[in-house]
């Protein structure tokens, strides 16, 4: 059993950090780095790839909404094609950081408010693959399962890789409980622990309302923002371990 363990990571901003950077790249495989919009800045993505180079650890684009102050969390009124234009510019912007470093994006993973604006949407969900595809086919799209943007990607021709998320509470559906609503946030080490070791040996996670749902996924995300997210990616990471697992990066589980 290989599994990819992510992290959404260097959403910080000038000499401000949301969580330590440095030790969470120790813990993950695969890293989705801010790009400059609701997190990130050009100083803090090449601290970020060569961190990653050096412990080779997968880079991503995290592209979210040019929204600071809600830390990209917010719907903002943009039309579809201003919401392409950003996300290609801060694909760019971290490809070209990259390139710089020697390294080659493998993923894309939308933060957010844009992820649930593009995964409501197959209008913009199939102009953003398209995008995606011109820039770059190679690229692998972060997705959960049965999806709008998973399958939005899979017309592409774009390769897509599902999402557990470990410290997000789901609802029957399947959907994320929003955030800010009650069983929206896994923070505790033991309900973490729980459902991490549910997921790997059952494929499925139980729901705020008690129902067991499948979990078809080959990647685990811990946010870097959620309380104590360095020492629940190590306990993540010692739950595959035992469960007889290999944490490798998304290009390697997917070569």
């Amino acid at each position: 059993m290989k599994v990819d363990l992510n992290s959404d990571m260097g959403e910080g901003f000038g000499p401000y950090r949301l969580c330590d950077d440095e030790a969470m790249m120790e813990v993950v495989s695969s890293a989705n780095i801010a790009c400059g919009f609701h997190a990130g800045d050009p100083s803090i993505m090449t601290r970020m790839v060569r961190l990653a180079k050096a412990r080779g650890v997968d880079v991503g684009a995290h592209p979210g909404l040019p929204d600071r102050e809600g830390f990209g969390r917010r719907e903002l009124p943009f039309s579809d094609e201003e919401l392409r234009q950003q996300f290609l510019y801060q694909l760019g912007a971290l490809s070209a950081i990259a390139r710089a470093e020697g390294v080659r994006l493998s993923h894309v993973s939308f933060h957010a408010a844009m992820g649930n604006m593009v995964n409501r949407s197959e209008a913009l969900s199939g102009a953003m693959m398209e995008a995606i595809r011109l820039v770059d086919p190679s690229l692998i799209v972060f997705a959960t399962a049965g999806s709008i943007i998973e399958s939005s990607a899979k017309a592409a021709g774009l390769k897509t890789l599902t999402l557990f998320l470990a410290d997000r509470g789901y609802q029957a559906s399947g959907a994320l409980v929003p955030r800010g609503k009650p069983g929206d946030l896994v923070k505790d080490e033991a309900g973490v622990k729980a459902r991490v070791r549910q997921f790997l040996r059952d494929g499925t996670v139980t729901a705020v309302c008690g129902t067991v749902i499948a979990m078809p996924a080959r990647s685990i995300l811990v946010h870097s923002d959620t309380p104590g997210s360095l020492e629940l990616a190590r306990l993540v990471r010692a739950e595959i371990a035992a469960a007889g697992g290999e944490v490798v990066p998304v290009s390697q589980l997917l070569s």
